[in-house]
């Protein structure tokens, strides 16, 4: 960008809207009274720096998109396509979107159901199935939320934070921990 080497009196202010990138050009002119300028090397466009500051990341499949086959990965997932087998994203975030479609057995951190879902879900943490939500399957999760208007069919493993898969706590007890879908105030009140 260029710079007039004569300041007017009044301080400056800049638009965001008026403001053009860097280019790939050096451009110098002559050097006159009225106007003088010079430019610098091309620096890339960085993104926000709110952007650069966030510490997870989410993949999206789009609305026209289909993908049939396992999904894993390190990063969060935002379905608003179509997916049909596996989705394997542990330590992580699914959220299907309200045009998602799911046929998939699911396993996550956290899973956010607004669209349809077909298929058994297994989340260290949360299930949270919107108003708008579908889901029918087996659910084994920490906690989970089913809002008025969703619907939901099928059972609820509810495990504590340091259970293990035996259903045993620390002192060798069996707990019961499971919630079916006759006792919804169990699941709704999570």
């Amino acid at each position: 960008m260029w710079k007039p080497t004569n300041q007017p009196s009044t301080p400056e202010t800049k638009t965001p809207s008026t403001e053009k990138p860097a280019t790939t050009t050096t451009t110098s002119a002559p050097n006159t009274a009225s106007n003088t300028y010079t430019t610098s090397e091309p620096t890339p466009v960085a993104a926000p720096r709110n952007a650069l500051m966030s510490t997870t990341e989410q993949a999206t499949i789009g609305k026209s998109l289909v993908i049939k086959g396992e999904v894993t990965g390190s990063e969060s997932l935002y379905i608003d396509g179509r997916v049909e087998g596996s989705i394997n994203l542990p330590g992580n975030r699914v959220t299907v979107g309200r045009n998602g479609v799911v046929s998939a057995n699911i396993t996550a951190r956290e899973v956010v159901v607004i669209g349809k879902v077909k298929g058994n879900m297994t989340a260290s943490d949360r299930v949270d199935i919107r108003n708008e939500g579908s889901l029918t399957g087996d659910v084994v999760a920490q906690r989970i939320s089913i809002e008025d208007g969703a619907y939901f069919k099928g059972s609820i493993d509810i495990q504590k934070p340091n259970q293990k898969a035996n259903g045993s706590d620390r002192t060798g007890k069996m707990e019961p921990t499971s919630a079916t879908a006759e006792t919804s105030t169990t699941a709704a009140h999570a």
